[in-house]
């Protein structure tokens, strides 16, 4: 089988509530995002998936939802409460049902970008140059 690979960025600044180390504090990262694509056993094509549209899609469902925005857990009282600052001044924010830890990141990004990408193997979601979370089916 063939597998290959798109990489995306994005800016965002987020908070890790109830975390005991320096990233309950409001930080940021420039996220790399590693979108794998496996070739169906069987399938002959020369080509898995266009890069271009592979990056047209992953720009679409999170570049332009997540880049230079404020990610934050709705279920968290503290960071709904920064949330509505940065709303309150013309600043965008991405509520998310979860902490916004690269583990879950990687699974959501995976479940969001599936049902357009019907061979999507792997997310892998990079926070910093050597850390990273990934997701596969």
């Amino acid at each position: 089988m063939t597998t290959v690979t798109k990489t995306i960025r994005f800016d965002a600044a987020h908070i890790l509530t109830n975390h005991q180390g320096l990233c309950k504090n409001l930080h940021g990262h420039t996220y790399r995002v590693d979108l794998s694509v496996t070739q169906p056993e069987g399938d002959t094509n020369d080509m898995v998936i266009d890069f271009k549209d592979l990056k047209s899609i992953a720009a679409e469902v999170i570049c332009a939802r997540f880049d230079h925005a404020f990610v934050y857990s709705s279920s968290s009282e503290g960071e709904r409460e920064i949330a509505a600052v940065v709303e309150k001044h013309g600043m965008r924010t991405v509520a998310l049902p979860f902490r916004s830890t690269a583990e879950n990141l990687a699974r959501y990004f995976f479940a969001e970008l599936k049902p357009r990408i019907p061979w999507l193997s792997s997310v892998k979601v990079w926070e910093t140059a050597d850390s990273c979370a990934e997701y596969c089916e």
